[in-house]
């Protein structure tokens, strides 16, 4: 450091004035309180000399290039030196001895410019950016020949916010970021970490000081759980190695094709001998080559954005842009998704866009005031969940969702979203009474911003990477959910059909003996069978909360219960819409489902589980195999009603069509074989009997039809012809017309 006393009279004066000047910043630099760190510490060019100023706590000697000097600034941790003009070239090192004698060198973070383009920031602001998670977060990066990790945040409300993590000793004064103006977001560029460098930001409010330590909102890697910091990810490149059917998907008719999915809790499918969870890789080796077994074309996969908390299933999400560390990093995942598409197996992840959880490391007051959430507690608390719900409003969160979305889609290559909880979002009194809930602008109960968002998203996500579905789960009768946003309506690929399903499994959890009295609980679908593009769920929340399994929500004795089952599945399979089915309802499973443990797989051999796995994989098969039951799923053409009006005797019948195939389907909602029942055909002809749920194959009686049967032109059912069959007890036939 060039003495004062060496310096003309002029140039001592202009630099005892610049450092009183400093004073003040100095000592928000100290206290952690500065908003632009950058405008003080590193190198300046101030009356006429080069000055640069370091500041780090509890350090003996510091230098610049191993060669200069820094001076320590009266009894304070700032160091100090200036000196002509171009003395010190960028970048720069800074070298320093701690108290306790270690002794460290890095290239100084506060030499560098502004990384994040002003462009990208206004877009930001504006809601208009899909790709957020680009440049907020944390990304290893060289910036002029210096490697580092660049660090950026949301936080419009702060004062001060920090990079901390094991670096620095987890201490906020040392990397305090720099705030770009009005946008709210703060930057900073830390030369010498890579990947794998565990962070959290720290943040000081600007009104009332408290201090927030959080993890990082666009984390991509996160640690396992109960620890909560954020880890930089891997900057490598995954070789995908699924061109063919990224290529497919592109032109794929999914309105037109089979979709039947697999629902799956990747946490308790299976787990290790010692009770561990099991790698993505591990997943891979032994889900896909059974999903493959089971004729599913899909899985999906219940919440794996990080989550701390089990028992949340994944539900209560905190990393919205990493995959749970609890499987493994998110190579393993992109690995699971390339395997599965190699394999012909589509993946569906489970998406939360409507709440999040109360944690403190996580997005709830995120910078010391309601950030991510509504300010009002009548808009921003879940009631039922004890959550809170996105403020819709701002742009910057909306971006932040639909950044989300295209993260999964686009680096992930996930080829839909099953949005949760699509009704809470919809309606502003959602689970509230009385006046606890605002109106909208109109005076009405609908979430009009969050409407906005879900057109939003599905309007950018299908135009985005076209072939991809995004799913609604919604339990109104809200219109056009799976109708265009430019047609009034909300644009999802297709919603759960909650009502045929409340509907049908209450009609199976009856005594066959009283089933006659409601038989209007099958019928009534199909009044509004066409109004969505319908998903047929049996989904987790159908086997929890003492709600039984399927298989224990069957009346009769053990026979009767596994016929039943077999009977809803037919039902389930050969109805329009596409299918889905949680995992452990493919094989029976007894009890409830437990997150905690693995599926009882030990069950699955014995011969009548072992048969309903065979039923399952056999339905599959068939709605792969006959267009008539794929190909107008969403359309009335393809279904039309033989017999829906014999309660008496509890029987449906029903014509599944495609252009080159008919099929007829017969079932038996009662224990009592119908011998010679007549039903109407369009054609007549040879009928072959290419499915029977009581074959003994599934572990039924094997009552039915192991000949052709031949239709007469004996008019019944308001159809020409009719043909003569045998429908064995609890279950359901389904006839081909062969020629």
């Amino acid at each position: 450091m060039l003495p004062l006393k060496a310096m003309t009279a002029t140039r001592q004066r202009e630099m005892r004035e610049l450092l009183a000047s400093l004073e003040r910043d100095f000592e928000r630099i100290r206290d952690a309180r500065h908003h632009d760190p950058h405008s003080v510490l590193g190198r300046h060019e101030w009356a006429g000399q080069e000055v640069l100023i370091v500041y780090l706590p509890a350090t003996r000697h510091v230098r610049a290039n191993r060669s200069l000097d820094l001076k320590r600034h009266g009894s304070s941790d700032i160091f100090l030196w200036h000196g002509t003009p171009g003395t010190l070239p960028a970048p720069y090192t800074i070298s320093w001895q701690d108290d306790g004698g270690g002794v460290f060198e890095v290239a100084d973070p506060y030499a560098f410019a502004p990384l994040i383009d002003e462009g990208e920031l206004q877009a930001f602001n504006g809601g208009t950016h899909r790709r957020v998670h680009q440049f907020l977060g944390a990304h290893v990066r060289e910036v002029h020949g210096v490697a580092g990790v660049q660090f950026a945040v949301w936080a419009p409300n702060a004062e001060r916010v920090s990079v901390v993590g094991p670096f620095n000793l987890w201490d906020g004064r040392r990397h305090p970021m720099r705030v770009r103006g009005a946008s709210g977001v703060w930057e900073l560029f830390i030369p010498g970490l890579g990947a794998g460098t565990l962070y959290k930001f720290e943040i000081r409010n600007r009104d009332n000081g408290t201090i927030h330590l959080k993890t990082d909102p666009y984390g991509r890697q996160f640690e396992r759980r109960p620890a909560t910091a954020a880890i930089v990810a891997t900057s490598t490149p995954h070789t995908w190695r699924d061109g063919r059917w990224m290529s497919a998907r592109t032109n794929h008719d999914w309105l037109h094709a089979p979709m039947s999915i697999y629902e799956v809790h990747l946490g308790s499918w299976q787990r290790r001998p010692d009770g561990d969870f099991l790698s993505y890789t591990e997943i891979a080796d032994r889900l896909i080559p059974y999903v493959q077994g089971m004729g599913f074309t899909h899985v999906e996969l219940l919440p794996i954005s990080e989550h701390p908390l089990d028992d949340s299933w994944g539900y209560q999400a905190t990393g919205y842009f990493a995959p749970t560390s609890r499987h493994g990093d998110p190579g393993g995942l992109r690995e699971f998704v390339d395997r599965c598409h190699q394999a012909g197996i589509g993946v569906i992840l489970d998406w939360v866009p409507a709440h999040f959880p109360r944690d403190a490391h996580a997005l709830a007051h995120f910078d010391g005031s309601p950030l991510y959430e509504y300010s009002d507690p009548r808009k921003a608390e879940h009631r039922d969940w004890g959550t809170l719900v996105f403020n819709y409003e701002r742009h910057e969160v909306r971006a932040f969702l639909i950044s989300s979305a295209c993260c999964w889609l686009e680096d992930f290559h996930i080829d839909g979203l099953r949005v949760d909880a699509v009704a809470s979002m919809l309606y502003l009194d959602y689970s509230r009474k009385g006046e606890d809930w605002v109106p909208n602008r109109e005076g009405g109960n609908q979430n009009l911003e969050a409407i906005s968002f879900m057109r939003e998203l599905n309007g950018v996500t299908h135009l985005d990477f076209p072939g991809t579905v995004t799913l609604a789960e919604e339990s109104t009768d809200w219109p056009m959910v799976s109708r265009p946003a430019s047609s009034g309506g909300l644009g999802f690929s297709m919603k759960w059909n909650m009502g045929w399903m409340h509907d049908t499994l209450e009609y199976m959890s009856r005594d066959p003996l009283y089933r006659a009295h409601h038989h209007e609980q099958l019928t009534f679908g199909m009044m509004y069978a066409y109004s969505e593009n319908f998903v047929l769920p049996f989904s987790h929340d159908e086997v929890v909360h003492l709600k039984h399994s399927l298989f224990g929500r069957m009346p009769g004795d053990e026979w009767q219960r596994f016929a039943n089952l077999r009977l809803l599945y037919t039902y389930q399979w050969t109805y329009p819409g596409k299918k889905l089915l949680f995992m452990g309802c493919e094989f029976a499973q007894p009890t409830e489902w437990n997150f905690r443990v693995a599926l009882p797989w030990y069950l699955d051999q014995e011969p009548p589980r072992a048969g309903m796995r065979r039923l399952i994989s056999d339905l599959n098969r068939n709605y792969r195999d006959h267009a008539a039951l794929s190909r107008y799923e969403f359309e009335p053409r393809g279904f039309r009603w033989i017999d829906c009006e014999d309660r008496g005797r509890s029987l449906l019948s029903y014509l599944r069509f495609s252009e080159d195939e008919t099929l007829v389907v017969v079932l038996n909602f009662t224990p009592v074989p119908r011998q010679g029942h007549r039903v109407g055909v369009p054609n007549a002809g040879s009928y072959r009997e290419i499915f029977n749920s009581d074959s003994q194959f599934y572990g039924g009686s094997n009552l039915g039809n192991p000949l052709p049967l031949e239709a007469r032109a004996l008019p019944t059912h308001q159809l020409p012809c009719s043909v003569e069959l045998t429908v064995p007890p609890l279950a359901g036939v389904i006839l081909r017309l062969e020629r």
